[in-house]
């Protein structure tokens, strides 16, 4: 009996929808299992050069843990383009302004760098808190912490 190797074209993904709770689980954590959900690595039939993974929904993101001082050491950078025009956020600032944008920014991090990885990240929404529209049809949901 052989053994065969399964590769995935495009035309025969589908897609579902995967909702995941950010309350109380810390933003790596979090951004780790929805990349990997993104990515598809949770299917048998992984393929890495197809977008071939589940969409992902996050919400509460408001309510992510933060450990150690992160909360007043942690600076994130953003360069407007001009010379001199660099821009420091501390996180709590951040936290509070657009808590959606720390997760989607960790999930976007730990994607592929490129074109797949920019169709990749249009499979995420996040919301900060528990309401998201509900035509998303969601099909699974998924627990980031496995102590219970």
């Amino acid at each position: 009996m052989m053994k065969i190797t399964k590769f995935i074209r495009p035309y025969e993904v589908n897609k579902k929808w995967v909702l995941i709770d950010a309350a109380n689980e810390s933003i790596g954590r979090v951004a780790t299992v929805a990349a990997s959900i993104l990515r598809g690595k949770d299917k048998p039939t992984f393929t890495p050069n197809v977008n071939m993974g589940d969409n992902v929904i996050v919400i509460n993101a408001s309510k992510v843990k933060v450990t150690g001082r992160k909360l007043t050491n942690k600076i994130y950078y953003k360069h407007t383009g001009y010379v001199g025009n660099i821009r420091e956020f501390i996180l709590r600032d951040i936290l509070n302004r657009k808590p959606e944008f720390l997760i989607w920014n960790a999930v976007r991090l730990m994607l592929p760098k490129n074109t797949l990885g920019r169709k990749m990240i249009k499979g995420l929404k996040v919301y900060s808190d528990a309401n998201y529209p509900k035509e998303f049809k969601v099909e699974r949901i998924v627990k980031v912490s496995k102590e219970e």
